[in-house]
């Protein structure tokens, strides 16, 4: 069966993601690695990384991934935002690498205005000189392109979009996708019946291939089919509804998978337990 999961916070220490991911009954975990709201972030020490794997241990090595810094946008046409996102980027791919995680999951960028053909040539272009610069600093994290909404001026909604990174990256080995049920469906690749799931994933295994998929971010929407609005629900609660979800988990191409939730939530987590309890109900 796949690991289901949810992103959680490390507010009081990296290590205490874990505490809150068992708390909750995760099989996976997702976190932010540093402080999402400032460019740069103090190096990771020997003790928060002996403590984060020895709670890792502890939760029996579940799937764990970064989700990148959102102020990182390799498809920046400003030189400024573009050396600060490679570099952010670098640090983050580091950072990764002396915590033990082995991917990474980064929104492909936004092209602001200047062009999808002009932002993905960016994207793409900066993916390698990160790759390249965190290899010379003996990080080799796995990078998982997210799929997006679509939202504004931003890349990676089309699957076309995604395929064109991969296959002219100069590191493509590296690169694998991250699939967000939400911004997918906002972007207008319906799931919602047997039908409607197989052909989207027929059409991402076309021009993709499922075998770069990575990591699954497993969220409703809040807004309709093809709105380009990122906009995360509850399970079953929103637009998409269960028996998408029923699709996914039964598929038995990713039945290894990890799948963690980006659902809205309290401190008490209390969601994230329903979520997952009715993610599960929906298991084969």
């Amino acid at each position: 069966m796949p690991y289901l999961g949810a992103h959680e916070s490390v507010s009081g220490g990296l290590h205490m993601a874990f505490a809150r991911i068992r708390q909750v009954g995760g099989e996976s975990l997702q976190i932010f690695t540093r402080n999402q709201r400032q460019w740069k972030a103090p190096p990771v020490t020997d003790e928060e990384a002996a403590l984060f794997r020895e709670k890792w241990a502890e939760a029996d090595h579940m799937p764990v991934a970064s989700h990148a810094s959102y102020l990182i946008n390799l498809g920046s046409g400003r030189e400024e935002q573009a050396e600060k996102s490679v570099a952010a980027f670098v640090d983050e791919l580091v950072r990764c690498q002396r915590l033990g995680i082995d991917r990474v999951v980064i929104h492909p960028g936004s092209h602001g205005g200047d062009g999808v053909e002009a932002g993905l040539a960016r994207v793409t272009a900066n993916l390698d000189r990160v790759v390249q610069a965190a290899r010379g600093r003996g990080a080799t994290t796995r990078i998982l392109l997210e799929t997006t909404a679509g939202q504004g001026t931003g890349l990676g909604y089309r699957f076309e979009e995604l395929a064109f990174i991969l296959e002219n990256s100069r590191y493509s080995d590296q690169l694998g996708i991250c699939v967000d049920t939400c911004h997918i469906f906002a972007a207008g690749y319906d799931i919602r019946t047997r039908e409607a799931y197989e052909a989207t994933m027929a059409e991402l295994d076309r021009v993709v291939g499922c075998h770069r998929i990575g990591f699954f971010h497993l969220n409703d929407s809040r807004r309709e089919l093809g709105s380009r609005v990122d906009r995360h629900e509850h399970i079953g609660k929103g637009a998409i509804g269960l028996e998408g979800f029923r699709c996914l988990l039964g598929d038995p191409r990713f039945r290894d998978h990890a799948m963690t939730l980006e659902t809205p939530k309290g401190k008490d987590l209390a969601e994230d337990r329903v979520n997952l309890a009715t993610l599960r109900s929906l298991l084969p």
